[in-house]
């Protein structure tokens, strides 16, 4: 059964740095169809997201020349209550524990990009399923 008022937009790209712009233009366009999403929402989801594909692009990829057969979905969905974002690509696996994300300290020059996902949004997972890694983003809107 489809859930009733939920907008969604499906694409699917090849993953190359000039991804994580696309993305984001893609969720700024999805995200001004309900005016009433606060910006606070906004923000911290498009954050997350934004780092999640940044990663994806950096470290799903990172031994691999090929970036033409490397590919990403992404399934956002826009509810009253929520806005969600659902992420596959066929990339390395990834060993992380997300319980288990920490800033690291101000001295380290990268590392803070999943701790900063986790953060911002109220769910953010990962599983390997069918030979792919899945990320599943959810913020909770505020008044929701």
């Amino acid at each position: 059964m489809a859930d009733t008022g939920v907008e969604r937009d499906f694409f699917e790209v090849a993953v190359e740095e000039a991804v994580i712009d696309h993305v984001q233009d893609r969720l700024d366009a999805f995200l001004d169809r309900d005016p009433t999403v606060a910006d606070t929402d906004r923000t911290r989801f498009e954050m997350a997201l934004v780092e999640i594909v940044g990663n994806i692009v950096e470290h799903a990829f990172a031994a691999d020349a090929d970036e033409g057969g490397r590919r990403l979905s992404v399934d956002l969905r826009l509810a009253p209550d929520r806005i969600e974002a659902t992420l596959a690509d066929n990339g390395v696996p990834h060993e992380l524990d997300l319980g288990s994300v920490t800033m690291p300290d101000t001295d380290a020059v990268s590392g803070r990009g999943l701790a900063l996902a986790v953060a911002a949004v109220d769910d953010l997972s990962y599983e390997r399923v069918d030979g792919r890694n899945h990320w599943g983003l959810l913020c909770r809107r505020a008044g929701g």
